[in-house]
């Protein structure tokens, strides 16, 4: 995914940051605990449509 739409993108319920996690293919909203999908190359930036995310996926990662 374009890292300058990364860059751009904010997430809809906190307006905070978005986390692109190419693992899962998934914008991560660490403020709102949510995964929202990228379907396709497009995100998905709805609520209704994303995942709780769980403590484990919270912690910082390594190597970044």
């Amino acid at each position: 995914m374009d890292t300058k739409l990364i860059e751009l993108l904010v997430c809809p319920v906190t307006k905070g940051p978005l986390e692109f996690n190419a693992e899962r293919t998934e914008l991560l909203s660490r403020s709102a605990r949510l995964a929202y999908p990228v379907r396709d190359g497009i995100p998905v930036l709805l609520e209704t449509e994303a995942r709780s995310l769980e403590d484990a996926e919270l912690e910082p990662q390594s190597g970044r």
